[in-house]
């Protein structure tokens, strides 16, 4: 049964948790990723308990908070034209174990990189897949011609993943008539350790502080027709955040009159993959299930996948991989769907309907503020690496 050997294509989040989990338990891995190196790219990230389960028996978590992760004291809502909160969802009333950290994503994947390293995970840089063939033994060619087996191929090559491509074909993606701007300031402005989501017609702003606090992330999100392309690294002129954002007041912004770099994100909606697995080939991440920034879950998930798929086929081999993916397509998709749902809660224009929602999340902050937590506890409660 188990396992001897993997690929692993995609040295992101999700592909170097993958690699450990299955070194870990003595599976030979090789990491192809198609850059020349592995880079300071992205931003911020949210990791919350259930993403931080995975890094906590990986055995990193320490790693992280010596890098300068932040532990997340809160989730405070804000609307962009009052002062005071509308909701505060206190985080340290969360259970011990339930740390939710603020972290560059650079930091995290150098550190996932190191320790894959430590594992014997080998890495072939500039190693860019044009097809993937499943098989009893898959098989996957480069675009210079060569070409690499394994028993089990891993797809965790995100949105344009071609082993997603391989086992579904091409996906109905559309734009979603949103757009988000990503960029990352010095903590000039005494940003607390919250999450702090400011909410404003149409659009909201979402910041937290990073590396020791001496960085803020900030990550701002608009309603608008005209098409954009998808994907964070595509650079764009700070005045056009600043003109989207121009009646944010505060704190939102002397962070936004800060910014001197951005990258604009058009927001796209994929389908869940019908298929994630299939002859030696399983995907993971946004290679199986591209999820919308509004529930701070993308490299939450990622990780859950990569130690859900490692102890299955570790255990049965590729005849796992159904597995894998029936016990994984229930928990995403809902949290999808919940994501889908919250943009919506963010972007209410002034009217009644705003003002109930927006009571009822002040009103219940205040006085029933573990039912508001608990209300998270499908999610942060969950540890895929105590299941089996």
């Amino acid at each position: 049964m188990g396992l001897n050997n993997a690929i692993v294509i995609g040295a992101g989040i999700g592909g170097l948790a993958a690699a450990i989990a299955l070194a870990r338990r003595g599976v030979a891995v090789t990491v192809l990723e198609r850059a020349e190196a592995i880079r300071e790219v992205g931003a911020g990230l949210q990791v919350s308990p259930n993403g931080l389960a995975v890094l906590r028996a990986l055995g990193l978590e320490k790693r992280l908070v010596d890098r300068g992760a932040v532990r997340g004291q809160a989730v405070v809502m804000q609307a962009f034209d009052r002062v005071g909160d509308v909701a505060r969802l206190d985080l340290t009333r969360l259970p011990a174990e339930q740390t939710y950290l603020f972290m560059h994503r650079a930091d995290l994947i150098d550190v996932l990189a190191q320790a894959a390293r430590e594992h014997n995970v080998s890495f072939e840089m500039g190693a860019q897949v044009q097809t993937v063939t499943a098989g009893d033994i898959p098989e996957l060619t480069l675009v210079d011609g060569s070409s690499r087996r394994a028993e089990l191929i891993v797809g965790a090559d995100g949105i344009h993943s071609r082993a997603r491509q391989t086992l579904n074909g091409e996906d109905d993606a559309f734009f979603t008539g949103q757009v988000a701007w990503r960029a990352t300031i010095p903590n000039t402005v005494g940003h607390p350790d919250v999450a702090m989501v400011t909410m404003g017609t149409g659009r909201h702003l979402v910041s937290y502080p990073l590396r020791g606090g001496r960085m803020v992330n900030l990550v701002a999100v608009e309603e608008r027709k005209d098409w954009a392309e998808e994907g964070w690294n595509h650079a764009d002129d700070p005045a056009n955040l600043r003109a989207a954002f121009a009646d944010f007041e505060g704190m939102a912004a002397d962070m936004i009159n800060a910014v001197e770099a951005t990258t604009l994100w058009g927001l796209h909606r994929h389908p869940v993959a019908p298929v994630w697995q299939q002859g030696g080939i399983a995907l993971l991440g946004d290679a199986a299930h591209p999820t919308l920034p509004f529930l701070a879950q993308g490299a939450n998930m990622a990780l859950e996948d990569a130690w859900v798929l490692a102890d299955h086929v570790c255990e049965g081999g590729a005849a796992a991989l159904p597995a894998y993916q029936a016990a994984r397509v229930p928990r995403v998709t809902k949290v999808i769907k919940a994501a889908e749902g919250n943009a919506w809660r963010y972007h209410l224009r002034p009217s009644p309907a705003r003002w109930a929602a927006h009571t009822a999340l002040r009103m219940g902050s205040r006085f029933a503020p573990m039912r508001m937590l608990g209300a998270f506890d499908w999610l942060y409660g969950m540890d895929v690496t105590a299941r089996r």
